[in-house]
């Protein structure tokens, strides 16, 4: 049998949590190896086990899969998260890379420099509540279905939840006028293994605070 997967990144969330999210809500239970200096990066370099020299990085099944999306896909299709056929595929991938969009920016949002960061959160606001949210919203919509890909759940939605929990940190407010959404939030939240992910003492992630930014710094050197 093999064992669990292994996670490689710092104690943060950044580009490790959407793993972490879509494999709790899997039911997938999952170890972490988390880097605490620039010796532990260098040392995954240097065994071979970075193939781009970069995490996050995942062991499972006998592999080390770099790369968020591809290590996304092999979860999503291993645990049928995935679609149906090749059509559903197209949707969920579309679906997910604008939610990538979005998410990317409020990941470097803690990284921008103090006099670029009400512009920035600006850009933040309206992109959210002009163009992804009312897309998102328009989707569940015009099939009258729970999810947003062939009435059932797929990694689209756990993605889009992920990302609306992000979203009310920044603003609760930015969620009022998509009723479809703050429901799909509330569906897939209490899914067992969502559930239990989002309960206290879990390896869900907190916001990333001055620590863990200079701690990431130190690590990654930038």
């Amino acid at each position: 049998m093999a064992g669990k997967p292994k996670l490689h990144y710092f104690n943060a969330r950044g580009r490790m949590e959407s793993i972490r999210w879509l494999l709790a809500a899997a039911g997938v239970e999952f170890e972490e190896q988390f880097l605490t200096s620039p010796e532990d990066l260098e040392k995954l370099r240097n065994d071979g086990s970075l193939m781009f020299q970069q995490v996050p990085m995942v062991e499972i099944d006998g592999m080390k899969l770099a790369q968020t999306r591809a290590i996304l896909n092999y979860i999503a299709a291993k645990y049928n998260l995935y679609g149906k056929d090749i059509k559903e595929r197209a949707l969920i991938d579309m679906y997910s890379e604008g939610m990538a969009d979005l998410n990317e920016m409020i990941l470097h949002l803690p990284l921008c420099p103090p006099d670029q960061k009400d512009a920035k959160m600006t850009q933040i606001r309206e992109r959210t509540t002009n163009r992804y949210l009312p897309a998102f919203e328009k989707v569940l919509k015009s099939h009258g279905q729970h999810y947003l890909v062939g009435n059932r759940l797929s990694r689209a939605d756990i993605h889009l939840v992920e990302l609306i929990y992000y979203i009310e940190e920044i603003d609760p407010s930015l969620m009022a006028n998509f009723p479809l959404l703050k429901a799909l939030k509330t569906r897939i939240s209490n899914l067992p293994p969502v559930k239990k992910f989002l309960q206290p003492g879990s390896q869900r992630k907190p916001p990333i605070d001055a620590k863990a930014l200079e701690e990431a710094r130190k690590i990654f050197k930038f």
